[in-house]
């Protein structure tokens, strides 16, 4: 090759690499897709057969031979979201509005903001976020979204905090009021969210390269009730505030084909009435999975109890007073997935607000005999936690059965069925149905399809 075409190669070589510079020089300075927007629907359809259960005076029908009975009850239930999500870089924000209801019910259900909030978050794993949540924590056992129930729970609320290198820390703020009155509105009732002021405390770690973590969680909740002091006669606005305060953690740890975790909870302070709350509960499960496709899980909870009513100190005619509650409030948890799926425990009441705790031992499995189809079964045996006159300790036997198939990646369908055999004493507590056997079957339907996606 001779000197001209060298040089001549040389320089073709070098206008090569001068337009690719200006290519990558032009190319980088094009904005990034920074922006992100998403739609996301869901649907979701449930109806339920009940046959027995808890009970008001006018639900009772005598029949001839004088004994009393439920009738079978069936609705249909729905509940309609539109989740629209915009993030960009450091900044996100979230609108979901929601309709549930019963199928023909008077007023055509609720509609409501089910979540809207923003948040801000660094690359150094601080963040910001306020506005309407979802929360969840942990197993959702004490702060849970509970996605069973249609309308589900979320706050309103400030929360901030850090993630980053195994750690989780989270600081969560609320204050609520019935309306923006210019002067009062200090008492707080029949609002969006049973409490007047929350703060919670929540920090997590996961171990590296081991499969451990723990939770430590604190919350001081202000539940408001009637001031009946004196000093409170002529007053606009009576209410005054009481604190009560949850302390506890959670532990996880998954090795290989085991997933064990427990929690343990201690509740003190005062309630609304101003009694004195001394409280705990403690649970552990554990679940073995020899095989992808079937496991083992075998459980115990126990929530501490009253031996009587509640009876603040003005007392009541006839009635035992004591001046501490000793039955635990599971507060804002997913109640539906830990005490019988018939929902009788802490998601309902026991009759006229009796608290005497549960005990309830389980053990169950779950088995995916094809691709998208999985089986659940499950045995429950319940008792109250105190020892209460005249009454066995024991609530009643539940047996639970649900399958669930996916028809697509945003269509599934479950079905499911419940069967308890109660006792007298569940009959006494919770005016349960006179033969004590309980029956509930339900089919669901939900579909979660992405409607809208784009980045600009």
């Amino acid at each position: 090759m001779n000197r001209y075409c060298m040089k001549n190669w040389m320089l073709a070589l070098l206008s090569m690499i001068a337009l690719q510079a200006m290519a990558d020089t032009a190319r980088d300075s094009i904005p990034p897709k920074n922006n992100k927007l998403s739609i996301d629907l869901q649907f979701m359809g449930r109806g339920e057969m009940r046959y027995g259960g808890i009970t008001v005076d006018e639900d009772v029908e005598e029949t001839e031979e004088g004994s009393s009975e439920v009738p079978k009850s069936n609705f249909l239930l729905s509940r309609t979201r539109l989740a629209i999500n915009y993030q960009r870089d450091w900044l996100e924000a979230c609108v979901t509005p929601q309709h549930s209801g019963v199928w023909g019910q008077a007023g055509k259900g609720a509609f409501n903001l089910y979540e809207t909030w923003v948040k801000l978050t660094s690359r150094q794993g601080l963040f910001a976020q306020v506005g309407r949540v979802a929360l969840s924590y942990d197993d959702g056992r004490i702060i849970g979204s509970d996605d069973w129930a249609m309308a589900s729970q979320s706050h309103d609320v400030l929360r901030v905090g850090y993630e980053g290198h195994g750690h989780k820390a989270h600081a969560i703020f609320a204050y609520n009021q019935n309306s923006s009155a210019m002067t009062g509105s200090s008492y707080y009732v029949n609002g969006a969210q049973p409490y007047k002021t929350m703060q919670t405390v929540w920090y997590h770690y996961d171990l590296p390269k081991f499969p451990l973590g723990a939770s430590l969680l604190f919350m001081n909740i202000g539940m408001q009730g009637e001031d009946e002091s004196p000093e409170a006669i002529g007053k606009k606005d009576k209410g005054v505030t009481r604190f009560q305060h949850l302390l506890g953690g959670f532990v996880s740890f998954n090795p290989d084909c085991w997933q064990a975790s427990a929690a343990y909870y201690h509740q003190f302070g005062h309630n609304e009435e101003d009694m004195k709350i001394d409280a705990w509960m403690a649970s552990a499960k554990v679940t073995f999975k020899p095989k992808s496709n079937y496991s083992f899980t075998v459980g115990y909870d126990y929530l501490s109890g009253d031996k009587y009513f509640a009876v603040p100190s003005k007392g009541s005619l006839g009635m035992v007073h004591h001046d501490v509650l000793r039955g635990f409030s599971t507060v804002y948890g997913a109640h539906h997935q830990f005490y019988g799926a018939m929902d009788f425990f802490y998601v309902s009441t026991y009759l006229n607000g009796f608290t005497p705790g549960l005990q309830n031992v389980y053990v169950g499995g779950q088995y995916s005999p094809l691709r998208g189809l999985t089986i659940n079964g499950s045995y429950h045996y319940l008792a109250i936690a105190t020892n209460l006159p005249d009454m066995k300790r024991t609530l009643g036997h539940e047996i639970e059965l649900q399958a669930s198939y996916s028809l697509s990646r945003d269509v599934c369908l479950s079905v499911g069925g419940s069967w308890m055999k109660g006792s007298e004493t569940m009959k006494k507590l919770k005016r349960s149905s006179h033969n004590n056997i309980l029956r509930w079957s339900w089919i669901s339907l939900n579909v979660t399809p992405r409607i809208f996606s784009t980045k600009w």
